[in-house]
């Protein structure tokens, strides 16, 4: 069992590798490319959404007791600050490589796992044409472009949602809500943060589309290569993510 995870586990890291040297032929299918970009961001909006304001309207509240009961009622101002910086360097990267690895992972699975069983990937390959470039690579492309749109849009769907519970139940306004907000941020630390998601999106095409062109056994192999996919799509987004971290912390010397 464990030396099968291991033999899978190389040949995916194989397959991400091809996959990202035959990035640049997503360009010779730009229809493809974008209807794929269109499936990932678009069909990801309404999670990221949710998981925007469940992000800012729980850190709020979690937030506010505990910094109000530490240091008193004036210690609210730091509240916008430690958002700021949980939402835009950690909690929405993440958020949004999960929502992408749980939806996107499961569609690549079985829609290449489907296309393999009914011979289309042999009948490409039979035209002398490559899967890896007409498949892989627009999907890859798609998702490495979607992940750093969708944390943006995360993010700011976090911070609205935080100034709008502040603006119910708490006594900040708009401007020091924003302004608190804005004052530890810089783009040293944001642009890099969310960034790493173009990693995660390479990662989560990459375990797809690997298990996906690699289905066998029917309507049964589907199911199996799109539940492979998600499972590995999580792994990989949770693993890199703290590789990524430490390699970021490193590359700007704060660690």
């Amino acid at each position: 069992m464990f030396f099968a995870a291991l033999e899978t586990l190389g040949r995916l890291a194989h397959f991400a590798l091809r996959a990202l040297a035959a990035l640049p032929y997503a360009l010779v299918r730009p229809r493809e490319s974008a209807a794929q970009l269109s499936d990932v961001l678009i069909g990801a909006l309404p999670l990221a959404l949710t998981a925007g304001v469940a992000i800012g309207v729980v850190v709020w509240l979690h937030l506010r007791g505990t910094l109000t009961a530490v240091a008193g009622p004036g210690a609210a101002i730091y509240l916008p600050q430690a958002l700021a910086l949980a939402v835009v360097l950690e909690m929405a990267p993440l958020a949004a490589g999960l929502i992408v690895a749980g939806r996107t992972g499961a569609r690549f699975g079985a829609g290449l796992g489907a296309m393999a069983l009914t011979e289309q990937i042999d009948a490409l390959e039979a035209q002398g044409l490559s899967p890896l470039r007409e498949l892989t690579a627009p999907r890859v492309a798609a998702c490495m472009l979607a992940l750093p749109l969708l944390t943006v849009f995360v993010a700011f769907t976090a911070l609205g949602a935080g100034w709008l519970a502040e603006s119910l139940g708490g006594t900040l306004t708009a401007r020091q809500f924003f302004n608190e907000s804005l004052r530890v941020l810089t783009l040293q630390d944001a642009v890099p943060a969310t960034l790493k998601t173009v990693v995660f999106g390479w990662l989560i095409a990459s375990a797809g589309c690997y298990f996906g062109v690699s289905a066998r056994g029917g309507a049964e192999g589907v199911g199996r290569a799109a539940t492979a996919g998600v499972v590995a799509a999580l792994f990989l987004v949770l693993v890199s993510d703290v590789l990524l971290v430490k390699a970021i912390q490193i590359m700007m010397g704060t660690f």
